[in-house]
């Protein structure tokens, strides 16, 4: 499992953009600022849309003001799917980034089997602050749990 102190694996995610779906080298997106990063089980997912990103939106002032350049999402869904979330939810202020093979989750190390809800692999809840590239603090939730990777113990820990 990743840790703090470690470079961020170089990994592709897509995002949703009106010209198409758009490849994001993670060296490129992290790179020269400090990015809040959050993973979510999946777009549309109760606690995820009911808690998780709706938080994450609504401190987003607040995290910004603590140090935080960009915002982003990531879950092991399409770039499609993740776009709708982030449309759905008002999300304009965090970079929706799909990570639909869950190549980003496999190379962290945080992955999950959601085999039991239909859902396949997945990555875990965890949230990271990330600054040029390399972990600076990293929370990984234990299953079922949504505590440390909240938005709130983000900025608690800022």
């Amino acid at each position: 499992m990743i840790k703090v102190g470690d470079t961020i694996p170089n990994t592709k995610f897509v995002r949703a953009t009106a010209e198409g779906p758009q490849q994001v080298e993670a060296k490129d997106f992290f790179a020269g600022k400090t990015v809040a990063l959050f993973s979510v089980p999946g777009a549309f997912t109760p606690t995820c849309s009911a808690r998780h990103l709706p938080g994450f939106v609504e401190k987003a002032d607040a995290l910004k003001a603590k140090g935080v350049d960009e915002i982003a999402c990531t879950a092991v869904n399409d770039a499609f799917v993740m776009g709708a979330w982030g449309k759905s939810a008002n999300a304009d202020s965090i970079a929706m980034l799909a990570d639909g093979n869950g190549d980003f989750a496999d190379a962290v190390g945080l992955t999950m089997d959601g085999s039991g809800f239909g859902m396949g692999k997945r990555g875990q809840r965890f949230a990271m602050v990330v600054k040029d590239g390399v972990v600076e603090k990293l929370f990984v939730e234990e299953p079922g749990d949504f505590k440390v990777s909240s938005a709130d113990y983000m900025l608690e820990q800022l």
